[in-house]
């Protein structure tokens, strides 16, 4: 396990997070994987996640809503936005808001690259 690194996948898509949890755990990050963004929200008050990779768009509170939560509650944690819904507002929206953004579809090896960054902070 890298330093105890805890990573929340959060995509209304099952398929991502089947696909980005056993890479992600491979490369020895602890993963937990939900598509229901209010449970992951409910979650996020629960535990400590050093790295957040949501989508942007979903039903329920937006990827958006899940970083401004993060913001609001001063929460220490890394965000990477993944989408298909990518346009410069969206990117300025989450940049400001102090997150990677990356387009569907993206490579694996990008994400836990990317994961890897933003877990050299709590090093």
């Amino acid at each position: 396990m890298k330093k105890n690194i805890s990573v929340m996948v959060l995509d209304d898509e099952p398929i991502v997070g089947e696909r980005l949890q056993p890479v992600l755990e491979k490369a020895g990050y602890e993963v937990e994987v939900f598509t229901d963004s209010q449970k992951a929200l409910n979650r996020l008050g629960e535990k400590n996640f050093q790295v957040l990779i949501t989508d942007l768009k979903m039903s329920g509170p937006s990827g958006l809503d899940v970083l401004k939560f993060l913001k609001d509650h001063a929460l220490d944690t890394k965000a990477i936005v993944i989408t298909g819904y990518a346009t410069i507002e969206r990117a300025r929206e989450a940049q400001v808001l102090d997150a990677e953004f990356v387009t569907k579809p993206f490579k694996l090896e990008q994400i836990v690259k990317l994961v890897d960054k933003a877990a050299k902070k709590f090093k």
